[in-house]
C-alpha cells in the first residue's frame, strides 16, 4: 500500500464505507462530518457504500451532504434530489415488483441456527429497519467474538446458499447476486451517466474491512483507513493507499489529500 501523499489525481466522486471508516468507535465525529461538507462544497460528490439498513439510508440520503447512498451491501440505492427520494432495489423482478417475503423466511431459518449454534452472537440492533439482509452482531453491542466464531457464522449463511460478508462489526447475509460493487456501478450509470470505465477514473473508494475487498480490487484509486491493517491477513486485494490514522480521523486525512489534488 502506498503513502497517502502519493495520491495527486483529480477526481469527482468519493465512495466511502461508513462503519469504522467515517466513524470512530461507533460515532461520527466532527472532523469526519466536516470533511463531508468540505468535499460537498468543493463540488465532489460523496456516496456512502454501506452495510447499514434502509432506515438509516433514508435519513443519510436526505440529511447528509451526499449525492446518494448504497445500502445493505448493495441491496439498493437511494438518492434524494429536487425534493424527491429516488429508490432502486436489486431484487426487482421483470414486472418491477419488489418481493422480500420469500428471502426473509429463509433468513429467519438461518438466524435461528446461528443464534443456537454460535454462542455470543446477537441479531444486530438495526435489524428492525432492514429490508434485504440479516445482520449478525459479533462485536458492536456484544463482547467481540473470536475470528473462528465469525467464520462459523459465515459458513452457516453459505451452507444455506446465501451470500455472506464480514464487516468490522457484523456478518451480513442475503440472497441474490448483488454486492456493493455491482450496485455502485448501477447507481453511477443510472443517476450520473457514468460508464464503468469513466467511473474507475473519476471515483475513489475508502474502506476498512473485508466486505470492502471487491471495491479495493476494482477501483485503482482505493484507500484504506489505518485500521484496515487489522484485516490484512484476510485480504487478497488491498487498497492502493492507506492513511496514517484510523476511522474518521483517517477519512478526514484522505479527504484533505483529495481536496489538495482537486
Amino acid at each position: 500500500m502506498k503513502n497517502l501523499k502519493d495520491f495527486n489525481s483529480k477526481i469527482e466522486f468519493v465512495l466511502t464505507d461508513i462503519d469504522d471508516t467515517l466513524t470512530t468507535e461507533g460515532q461520527l465525529h466532527a472532523n469526519a462530518y466536516t470533511s463531508l461538507w468540505k468535499l460537498h462544497a468543493a463540488g465532489i460528490k460523496v456516496i456512502p457504500i454501506t452495510g447499514r439498513p434502509a432506515g438509516w439510508c433514508e435519513m443519510i440520503a436526505r440529511q447528509w451532504p451526499v449525492a446518494a447512498v448504497v445500502g445493505e451491501n448493495g441491496g439498493f440505492y437511494f438518492r434524494y434530489a429536487q425534493k424527491k427520494m429516488q429508490r432502486w432495489y436489486s431484487v426487482e423482478d421483470q414486472a418491477g415488483q419488489i418481493s422480500f417475503a420469500q428471502n426473509r423466511n429463509k433468513l429467519d431459518v438461518i438466524q435461528l441456527e446461528i443464534l443456537k449454534t454460535v454462542p455470543g452472537t446477537a441479531v444486530a440492533s438495526d435489524q428492525f429497519c432492514r429490508l434485504m439482509d440479516l445482520a449478525i452482531d459479533f462485536c458492536e453491542d456484544v463482547p467481540p467474538l473470536a475470528k473462528t466464531e465469525v467464520n462459523k457464522i459465515v459458513e452457516i449463511f453459505r451452507k444455506h446458499g446465501a451470500q455472506a460478508k464480514v464487516s468490522s462489526i457484523h456478518v451480513n447475509g442475503w440472497f441474490g447476486s448483488y454486492d456493493k460493487l455491482t450496485t455502485t456501478f448501477q447507481l453511477l450509470k443510472n443517476q450520473f451517466k457514468l460508464s464503468e470505465e469513466e467511473a474507475l477514473k473519476k471515483c475513489i473508494f475508502v474502506g476498512d474491512s473485508p466486505n470492502d475487498e471487491p471495491m479495493f480490487k476494482k477501483f485503482p484509486h482505493s484507500f484504506g483507513v489505518a485500521n484496515i491493517q487489522e484485516f490484512i491477513s484476510e485480504l487478497k486485494h488491498l487498497p492502493t493507499y492507506i492513511s496514517t490514522k484510523k476511522g474518521g480521523d483517517g477519512f478526514a486525512e484522505i479527504a484533505n489529500q483529495v481536496l489538495t489534488a482537486y
